[in-house]
């Protein structure tokens, strides 16, 4: 529990009358990092970051926020979090402008530098051109901009971020992104729960699954790592890769072929780089070649393989 400005968990479980929401879950997220909080639907993710920001008891555990328990220090704790969940009200006839600007004054700030604040943020969630609207008129990924920069406007320590990508276009989710890993870069520790594994692959440093409540072990996270997964290929002539495939030594039952190419399983990057020697030096063309799924998806899906969750 020595982590300064870090979230760590340790054996945390958290029912609801018969529902056992958190049975067991234990990570650590250490600041300048970011860590990606991946389960299915029901698997007690929300719960967690509930408990994280000091919204629901732990039944048993314990949990730190910069070194503060957010059942004993929950305004130590709030000092030092911003909570951004999936869903955030807002008050519907204030303009962008005067929502942050309100939440800074909720958090103590003084009138003039919450008002400064509040420029500044508008600027990096990019709602200028909506800064004097009221907040009734944003669209739902508009909403996840302002959501993001009030759980910002006292500059915390640490970030818990639920969904933060929902309903953003390609562009704001780039966008998204780029702040979450400055973010982390000025020393903050984020934690983001996400579906969109894709965004989490290119924003996360560190994975935490969680299924059924129970957070799962590293070494149930290295196995599924180590297991084949597939590989997508596309050639200029398509008829000669599967050919091409049989004769350096694949399979003929494991290639199969779907309108975006043909995958074929592959254990580790090594075997990766000799199939594509293999290819080329057979003279195919290859014109795409790589995992037809990121790291932390293939992890997901083979930590949750037979449960049908997913």
């Amino acid at each position: 529990m020595s982590i300064s400005g870090g979230i760590v968990v340790e054996s945390v479980a958290r029912s609801f009358g018969d529902v056992h929401a958190v049975r067991d879950v234990s990570l650590t997220v250490e600041p300048g990092s970011v860590a990606g909080l991946i389960g299915p639907n029901g698997s007690g993710k929300t719960t967690l970051l509930l408990m994280l920001a000091t919204l629901v008891q732990p039944d048993s555990g314990t949990i730190s926020i910069g070194g503060f328990d957010p059942v004993t220090d929950a305004r130590e704790v709030r000092s030092r979090i911003g909570w951004m969940p999936d869903t955030l009200g807002a008050w519907p006839s204030l303009s962008v402008r005067s929502t942050i600007t309100t939440t800074g004054r909720m958090y103590g700030i003084d009138r003039e530098k919450a008002a400064v604040r509040a420029e500044e943020l508008i600027r990096l969630v990019g709602l200028d051109a909506l800064a004097d609207r009221p907040a009734r008129v944003l669209s739902r990924g508009q909403k996840q901009r302002l959501s993001l920069a009030r759980a910002l406007v006292h500059d915390p320590d640490v970030l818990l971020l639920d969904e933060p990508a929902s309903g953003l276009d390609p562009h704001a989710r780039a966008d998204l992104r780029d702040s979450v890993r400055r973010l982390a870069g000025e020393g903050k520790a984020v934690l983001v729960s996400s579906h969109v594994l894709a965004e989490l692959d290119e924003m996360a440093d560190a994975a935490v699954y969680v299924s059924a409540g129970v957070t799962a072990t590293a070494e149930a996270v290295a196995r599924s790592e180590r297991t084949a997964r597939d590989w997508r290929i596309r050639a200029i002539d398509p008829a000669v890769l599967a050919p091409a495939l049989i004769a350096a030594g694949v399979p003929v039952e494991l290639i199969r072929t779907d309108n975006l190419g043909s995958l074929v399983p592959i254990g580790d990057e090594a075997q990766a780089a000799r199939l594509l020697s293999a290819l080329i030096a057979s003279g195919v063309q290859v014109s795409s070649y790589g995992p037809a799924v990121g790291d932390l998806e293939h992890v997901f899906l083979e930590l949750n393989r037979g449960e049908g969750s997913a």
